[in-house]
């Protein structure tokens, strides 16, 4: 009958037709490696889910995976971070989580071939280093965690060391165990020959099909339990979620509440932004991988450097101050040209100038350092405490700070951007120079001080949208906090620039909308919109990136009429 004879000097069994891969290899030399792939990625699922259910078990503690991810947002060069913000915009966090969940799936695929091919050691050890990194991570980025956060990522590489030995033994049958007798041919040998091999030590060439059957149910069932354990530890990790605070707590009112805004200041056009932009559309660039989790009962916000009284404050604290309400878009600096991360508000807060003149500014200061609950930090200048409507913000369009946007406590300052002025989940503002400290940002190139600059944006039509002959509305929005925008033009395949109808003015720190009643003619248009400050200048058509100061240039689409 057809079958396999061994060789006396390995333990793969020699070539013969049926037992050959298509692409030549012995099929007895493919299920080895694809079995230890999948071995490899179970213990990696085991091992980070065990890590899950001891990082639920304090609020300090977090997801190995959560750990490299911090480590490789403060450490990555700032051209992959302005790449990823390019293609992925607010959703370059999952990215990023997919990112590492697929080098890790590889990692695992790898170590898992490595057991299954005698270098059980090696793999083992593979496993280890990965659960050092994870701790290692766990103490170098800015969260300052205690030494035990390391917990998480010891715990669960030791478990998945476990898990991986546990997988190959559940694969292999020790040499000279009996096999099945339709699946083994045996030779004769005279009774008086002498061996000239020793028993062969434990081999994965040597599996069988109830082996392979024994090794797929473990591996199914060790999946399983990872699933389980996984959701069981996220699940656990709800306990130190804010929502509930959040959800308790009642809106406090501003000490006299704006009036609601008039009509005039939207443009009459449909497509157009819309002048407020709601919270769950707001947009969102920060370092953190996930969202702080803020227990207001044990929430502190202190001031403190170089300042005559340092104090701290509670949440209830801040919130007996005199609260106010302001109007104000915020814009981040990685906004391209025609971007959307631009947005505004009407947020309630504390003003920072009555917050940090009750502790003493030291004349000498000149920079306002805001420090996050996870060790980002903002810096911008004292200078912006010039009147304008600073605050230390705890609500945003007639809600709570959403937990995303920094609840409990944030930093707004109108007309700087967000990289150097708005802090999330603030814990502590402190007055120092900018010759002695230098913030996240400006540790990676970027300006230390960034004033927004004037910007304007096609918001309908949509470019490369085809369009009837005949009066077509053109519509969008133009900024530059704290001067306003006096005027706003189009120009027309390089013709001459015409002037479009502003909207009312609701303030000089908010975006104005605009519109034009285009007579568009059939054929294929280019159209480029461009915006002057108050008593400024006109915005440059010279295109420039966002680093390090903010992008500049002339949004212009393709329209298509036919």
């Amino acid at each position: 009958m057809p079958g396999s004879v061994p060789d006396p000097t390995t333990d793969e069994p020699s070539h013969l037709p049926d037992d050959t891969a298509h692409d030549g290899a012995p099929a007895s030399s493919r299920r080895p490696r694809s079995l230890g792939a999948v071995a490899g990625v179970v213990a990696a699922l085991v091992a980070l889910a065990v890590a899950e259910i001891v990082a639920a078990l304090s609020r300090t503690f977090q997801s190995p995976v959560l750990d490299v991810g911090d480590r490789v947002i403060d450490a990555v060069p700032r051209r992959v971070k302005d790449l990823a913000i390019d293609w992925f915009g607010t959703n370059d966090k999952i990215a990023l989580l997919v990112g590492i969940a697929s080098i890790l799936t590889v990692y695992a695929m790898v170590v898992g071939i490595i057991a299954f091919g005698r270098r059980l050691p090696l793999a083992l050890g593979g496993i280890a280093v990965f659960g050092l990194i994870g701790a290692y991570a766990s103490q170098t980025t800015r969260r300052q965690a205690p030494f035990v956060a390391v917990l998480p990522s010891v715990i669960g590489a030791a478990v998945g060391v476990a898990a991986l030995y546990g997988m190959r033994r559940a694969a292999t049958r020790r040499a000279g165990a009996s096999a099945p007798t339709d699946m083994t041919t045996t030779t004769s040998t005279p009774a008086d020959a002498t061996p000239t091999t020793a028993p062969s030590r434990p081999s994965i060439a040597e599996l069988v099909p109830n082996d392979r059957r024994r090794f797929l149910a473990t591996a199914a069932a060790a999946t399983t339990g990872a699933v389980l354990l996984g959701g069981i530890g996220r699940q656990a990790r709800q306990r130190f979620s804010a929502a509930g605070d959040r959800a308790r707590l009642r809106l406090p009112s501003a000490r006299r509440p704006l009036a609601a805004t008039p009509p005039e200041i939207v443009a009459p056009v449909d497509g157009v932004s819309s002048f407020f932009t709601p919270n769950a559309g707001f947009y969102r660039i920060d370092t953190a991988l996930t969202v702080p989790q803020v227990a207001v009962d044990g929430w502190r916000l202190r001031v403190t450097g170089m300042v005559d009284d340092p104090f701290e404050l509670t949440y209830d604290e801040l919130l007996q101050l005199p609260l106010v309400e302001s109007d104000i878009t915020l814009t981040c600096v990685s906004n391209e040209v025609g971007g959307k991360l631009v947005g505004t508000a009407r947020w309630l807060g504390v003003r920072l100038d009555d917050l940090l003149g009750s502790a003493g500014i030291d004349p000498d200061a000149d920079q306002i350092v805001g420090r996050s609950v996870d060790g980002y930090t903002c810096g911008f200048p004292t200078s912006a405490l010039d009147g304008r409507d600073a605050l230390v913000a705890i609500a945003m369009n007639g809600e709570l700070l959403p937990l995303e946007h920094g609840f409990p406590a944030r930093l707004i300052v109108p007309g700087l951007y967000g990289y150097v002025s708005a802090t999330k989940w603030l814990e502590e503002i402190e007055l120092t120079r900018f010759d002695r400290f230098d913030q996240y940002w400006v540790e990676r190139g970027w300006v230390d001080d960034a004033p927004i600059k004037v910007q304007s944006r096609i918001d309908t039509p949509k470019g490369l949208t085809t369009v009837d002959a005949g009066t077509v509305p053109i519509a969008g929005v133009a900024w530059a906090q704290t001067r306003g925008i006096e005027r706003v033009e189009l120009q027309f395949d390089d013709g001459d620039w015409v002037e479009a109808t502003l909207a009312a003015e609701l303030n000089d720190v908010t975006w104005r909308q605009w519109s034009y009643a285009w007579p568009a003619t059939s054929g294929r248009h280019t159209v480029r919109v461009r915006a002057t400050e108050k008593n400024g200048p006109i915005q440059t058509p010279d295109r420039t990136e966002p680093f390090p100061s903010g992008a500049t240039g002339q949004h212009q689409i393709v329209v298509i009429v036919r």
